[in-house]
């Protein structure tokens, strides 16, 4: 990203003001049920990936303040990372989801085109992140 990692992972935590703005498609209705910023936030949405719609309700959590912010699904084990890191001026940010798969048949299927279908959604939230960030700074 081309801004300062504060300034960024500042944009990551505030879930009223800025995140909302920089979601790709694949989100909708996202709506902040309790808190705003950081640790204690609970969001809900919808995610749209390989042509399903599925709901969650998410509660933010710091592990490191101003470096790692979580999302953890109240109704799975997905827990999605976002991690922000200093890059001189700029900064490196990476977005992961980890959760416990399914089994069987559903599973293998799940463990296969999942990571594909969200590294998709995740670049493109990335690039609308590097495009806010610049569109804020010189605002």
């Amino acid at each position: 990203m081309d801004a300062p990692a504060d300034t960024v992972y500042g944009y990551i935590a505030d879930m009223r003001e800025h995140h909302p703005r920089f979601l790709p498609p694949a989100f909708s209705d996202f709506r902040v049920e309790s808190g705003g910023v950081g640790a204690g936030t609970v969001t809900r949405f919808k995610l749209t990936a390989g042509g399903r719609t599925r709901e969650y309700r998410t509660v933010v959590a710091e592990p490191e303040p101003g470096r790692i912010l979580t999302e953890s699904d109240t109704n799975s084990s997905a827990i999605t990372t976002f991690t922000v890191s200093p890059q001189d001026a700029a900064s490196l940010v990476r977005i992961s989801t980890s959760w416990d798969g399914s089994g069987g048949i559903g599973g293998l299927f799940e463990r296969t085109f999942a990571p594909r279908v969200l590294r998709a959604i995740y670049a493109d939230e990335l690039k609308r992140l590097d495009g806010y960030a610049r569109e804020h700074r010189s605002a």
